[in-house]
């Protein structure tokens, strides 16, 4: 079953076109990447499939419902979100702020601990929200999206400040939610955490998608039929695959030439400045 379904969405503000015939689908149980630079449309179609926003044009289904009906109470409880609006109670601590959301959920009172350790707070959850630091406040805000175990999960730039050690600790938690059950729509700029995480990427550029597939599918639709030969003499040469190549790799082998010999695989960043032109920023 689709648990999302987006078919040639539209989403124009004023002359301007944020989103246009966007189209996919998203299983359940699957990780999928939404990746582009700022102002793609990523954060636009999020508030749309959480029913925040309405579409110009076309159809956007969650649970095989419309979108807008996320707004329902009964819905609402089968999903979680972390966006950049996603707010806090300043004058509360960490664990008054998820006491809060237990209780909206009607959760046992360990899903505080649980989550807290979801995400590494549990020492810190005395501490004032409004005293927090912004990779702290971004840990928090995740927690109380994912404190009641969503059948789906929309992140919107999760691990943006947080450090290494952190983000791994974030990336091993998601990863243990998703063999649970749970569907993750993730927006990431981070092209390592895309290809740790996601089972599909969609690539979004000026509102279009421009290409979608699994990392290793795009890596190897975009792979260069080239190999790359370093010799032990510093030299290093990048060469077509065909018979002479064989040849010539077949000699510098026998005479001991070789220090490493690899094929050209572009990495999900190449394959973004290839599709957008642009960095991401």
């Amino acid at each position: 079953m689709a648990v999302i379904q987006v078919e040639q969405v539209r989403k124009t503000f004023g002359a301007r076109d944020a989103l246009t015939e966007v189209s996919f689908s998203i299983p359940k149980g699957e990780i999928f990447g939404f990746l582009g630079p700022s102002g793609a449309g990523k954060t636009t179609l999020i508030k749309i499939l959480t029913a925040q926003l309405k579409p110009t044009g076309g159809v956007a289904k969650v649970f095989d419902q419309p979108a807008e009906a996320m707004q329902q109470s009964a819905q609402k409880m089968r999903f979680g979100i972390l966006t950049d609006n996603s707010g806090l109670y300043e004058r509360l601590s960490i664990e008054e702020n998820l006491e809060l959301y237990r209780k909206l959920y009607d959760l046992p009172r360990s899903a505080v601990e649980q989550v807290l350790q979801f995400v590494n707070l549990s020492s810190e959850r005395k501490k004032k929200t409004n005293t927090l630091s912004k990779g702290m406040r971004q840990r928090v805000m995740l927690a109380c999206a994912i404190i009641h175990e969503p059948e789906l999960l929309f992140l919107d730039e999760p691990t943006s400040a947080l450090d290494p050690v952190n983000s791994a600790h974030i990336y091993k938690g998601l990863r243990y939610l998703n063999e649970k059950g749970t569907t993750i729509f993730i927006t990431t700029h981070d092209m390592a955490e895309a290809e740790l995480l996601c089972n599909r990427v969609a690539i979004l550029y000026q509102g279009r998608i421009q290409t979608i597939g699994s990392p290793r599918e795009l890596k190897r639709q975009h792979r260069e039929n080239l190999i790359r030969v370093e010799l032990t003499s510093g030299e290093a040469y990048e060469l077509p695959v065909d018979g002479d190549t064989a040849d010539r790799i077949a000699d510098w082998m026998k005479r001991g030439l070789i220090e490493r010999v690899e094929t050209k695989e572009p990495s999900l960043g190449d394959i973004f400045i290839k599709m957008t032109g642009s960095e991401l920023l």
